[in-house]
């Protein structure tokens, strides 16, 4: 299962996280399948889990982790770079709006004190065979539209059939659903075309419903609108937020919502506090650093060490009105990487992709670039439980045994590790070892140039599109140059960006993939061959391996969290010692500043610092910093 509200993260960069509460009924213990009914009437979950119960019971007052006294109103400023040219997040073209999972909701919700549990927002109770081969959504009476309009259970098909249809990343990620019905007045089943998946359940649960009755009328201008184009129209909602106002490309402005009918929900207890939210769009990085600076907006998440070395110094920050603080990621696991496109000749030998990791200088980058502030990446779920090290045993053996003749053999001999570097001496014992490896691909050096046997030079350009990387990109360089590879570097604007990335118009990108604790059916996405060669999926590199396809398998139809665990580790470690990637580096914390304007509850909750969703507007503190600029 993908890190957030899950659906709408792959089809967008931001994660929807909304309110929830507690079933009407509960007729059986929730959550596990030792709890499925038995045959005869279905029985109605309040909420599900991935793995053993639910935390919350039928009829919880509020989320522990939240201040249910928090109090309401004040603006909140966030900013973004770029623009936007759209409000429709159903079609994957166009620079989406920030801000959209404010206002619609979704079936299911997750809590953010829990690893993969789920319950009811739109839905008032779920239901499911014992063998997850589909699931019934019963809806709640009284959820309805801002426009006063009941959703119904038409609103929910129409919704799951128009996102399959128009964005291509939907209809991979929702493949198993053979059908979506209205089979009540307020119930909506999607029926699977497997039996065993776990997740299904769940992640139909997730996408945000939109009302029919809205997308298939007219505008103001009479004129019918069109679901499959963009638009810059406000669109209809049923969340907490509506939109207020609109400047194309500059501004987006939400308002809560006096009487958002889920404002009462024991889970929205605390939560949507914030009278306006605003989001200004500012022309690259180093403006929007500026603006925060001149109090022009009011949260940042820092994501250069750089800045959060140096940029920091002035003085609102000095007096107490700006607060630096780090928060621990312990929800999630991340791959950043250097990612080789495994669909040209150069990169399809193992060796080569070692070569390249060999001559990566990690440690002087870090030191020279980052203040020391990061480590190494050696798993796809860096910074959690589901990281494997060592070497293989108990369960996890077991599974690579299956696979055995499909995987190198290091995986059953050596831990992984990544090349060190950091002294004169281990860069050249190094550049040997990388040289080595190529050779033993059949490149060798003449004429300080790398080439191959029929004496083509080993060329690589590394596309990205972030100015900050560039200076990443260019440290990298002069060691691929050394090992004699002919390197160039591509800086390009967003949109060719993702449209090189999508049409797989690459030699090499920086990119990776954020991990939740519960992974499941967006692996196939991230790393099967079914993804490979699709446009817009997530499996960037290109890689087709039958074993990962067995592992990745293996990691959806786990029964129990120590078989999740088990199969985890070893798709992980075949990953790896496959060196479809150049690890690169993270931070286990998440840098933030923000103007002293706001509070949050005394005890966040174990999975995420939840800006903004439980931090509201603090007057007292706002009246010592002065009225916003």
């Amino acid at each position: 299962m993908p890190l957030t509200r899950r659906a709408f993260a792959l089809a967008t960069a931001f994660a929807p996280l909304l309110a929830a509460r507690g079933f009407a009924q509960d007729a059986a213990p929730t959550g596990s399948p030792a709890a499925a009914p038995a045959a005869g009437a279905p029985v109605f979950r309040h909420g599900v889990s991935l793995m053993g119960e639910p935390r919350y019971p039928a009829g919880f007052p509020h989320f522990d982790y939240v201040n249910p006294t928090a109090p309401k109103g004040g603006q909140l400023r966030l900013a973004e770079d770029g623009g936007f040219d759209s409000f429709n997040f159903v079609i994957p073209r166009g620079s989406l709006a920030s801000g959209l999972n404010l206002i619609y909701d979704t079936l299911m919700t997750p809590a953010y004190d829990e690893v993969a549990s789920e319950y009811g927002l739109i839905a008032e109770g779920v239901s499911y065979p014992a063998d997850f081969s589909s699931v019934t959504y019963r809806l709640r009476e009284g959820a309805k539209w801002h426009d006063g309009t009941p959703i119904s259970a038409d609103d929910v098909v129409w919704s799951f059939e128009v996102l399959v249809a128009n964005n291509p990343t939907q209809r991979f990620y929702y493949s198993h659903v053979t059908k979506a019905e209205k089979t009540g007045a307020r119930e909506v089943t999607f029926t699977f075309d497997q039996a065993g998946n776990r997740e299904l359940p769940q992640i139909v649960g997730q996408f945000m419903v939109l009302p029919r009755h809205w997308w298939t009328g007219t505008d103001g201008n009479g004129k019918p609108r069109d679901i499959t184009q963009g638009t810059l129209e406000p669109p209809l909602g049923s969340g907490a937020y509506r939109i207020k106002s609109v400047t194309p490309g500059r501004t987006i402005v939400y308002e809560r919502v006096a009487d958002y009918w889920g404002r009462d929900l024991p889970v929205n207890v605390g939560k949507d506090n914030f009278g306006e939210i605003r989001y200004e769009y500012f022309r690259d990085d180093t403006v929007v650093l500026e603006a925060f600076k001149a109090d022009q907006y009011d949260f940042r998440v820092e994501t250069s060490a750089k800045n959060w070395a140096t940029a920091y110094d002035f003085p609102a920050r000095k007096d107490g009105k700006v607060v630096l603080e780090m928060f621990e990621n312990r929800a999630s696991g991340v791959m950043q990487a250097f990612i080789p496109n495994l669909r040209r000749e150069k990169f399809k030998d193992r060796r080569v992709r070692r070569a390249l990791n060999f001559v990566l200088d990690f440690e002087n980058m870090n030191h020279a670039l980052f203040f020391d502030q990061y480590k190494r990446i050696s798993s796809y779920f860096s910074g959690t439980e589901l990281a494997s090290s060592g070497l293989p045993q108990g369960r996890e053996l077991d599974i690579l045994n299956a696979v055995k003749d499909q995987v190198p053999p290091e995986v059953f001999t050596t831990a992984y590790a990544n090349p060190e570097n950091g002294s004169e001496d281990a860069r050249r014992a190094n550049l040997r070892a990388a040289t080595q490896l190529m050779k033993e691909a059949g490149y060798e050096v003449k004429n300080r140039r790398l080439v191959n046997a029929k004496g083509e030079p080993f060329t690589l350009e590394i596309l990205i599109t972030s100015p900050a990387f560039e200076r990443v990109a260019v440290f990298y360089k002069p060691a691929l140059e050394r090992l004699g590879l002919q390197v160039s570097i591509r800086l390009v604007d967003s949109s060719q960006y993702i449209n090189r990335v999508r049409a797989r118009d690459f030699d090499m990108i920086v990119s990776g993939w954020g991990q939740s604790l519960s992974p499941g059916n967006e692996q196939r996405d991230f790393f099967g061959s079914e993804a490979a060669d699709r446009e817009g999926s997530r499996n960037y590199g290109g890689i087709r391996d039958a074993a990962v396809d067995t592992l990745i398998d293996k990691v959806i139809y786990a029964t129990d969290r120590a078989d999740l665990v088990a199969a985890t580790h070893a798709l992980d470690r075949v990953l790896l010692w496959n060196e479809y990637v150049i690890p690169a580096w993270t931070l286990n914390f998440t840098r933030t500043a923000r103007w002293n304007r706001f509070s949050h509850p005394a005890e966040l909750p174990a999975y995420s610092f939840a800006f903004p969703d439980i931090w509201w507007f603090d007057a007292e503190k706002a009246a010592k910093i002065g009225p916003a600029k």
